[in-house]
C-alpha cells in the first residue's frame, strides 16, 4: 500500500483510512465563532486580516452569515453581512486603481 499523499488531492487514497473531509492544514483554517455579537466581531477581524484570498475570505464570511441566521442570530449575520459587503467595495476599488 502506497503512503497517503501530504497535501490533499481532492481524493482520498485506495485503502487509506483518511476521511473526506481531513483538515490538511489546521494551523491554516480560521475558526468561526458567532455565539455572541462580540466573538463575530473578532471572527470578522480576523479574516480581514488573514493571509487568504479574497474569494476565500467570502466564502468564511458566508459560512458565519449562514450558521448564524439558521440559529437565529440576526445581530451576528448582520455583521458578516456588512463585512462581505466592505470587503467587495474594498476589492472593487483595489482593481480600479491596479
Amino acid at each position: 500500500m502506497s503512503k497517503d499523499p501530504l497535501k490533499g488531492t481532492g481524493k482520498k487514497p485506495k485503502g487509506s483510512g483518511r476521511r473526506l473531509y481531513t483538515d490538511e492544514n489546521p494551523k491554516d483554517t480560521v475558526s468561526i465563532k458567532f455565539a455572541t455579537v462580540a466573538d463575530a466581531e473578532a471572527t470578522v477581524a480576523k479574516v480581514k486580516r488573514v493571509n487568504k484570498p479574497f474569494a476565500r475570505k467570502i466564502q468564511i464570511l458566508t459560512v458565519l452569515e449562514q450558521r448564524a441566521k439558521v440559529q437565529n442570530k440576526n445581530r451576528q449575520a448582520q455583521i458578516a453581512r456588512k463585512a462581505k459587503e466592505d470587503l467587495r467595495a474594498k476589492n472593487k476599488t483595489k482593481k480600479r486603481t491596479t
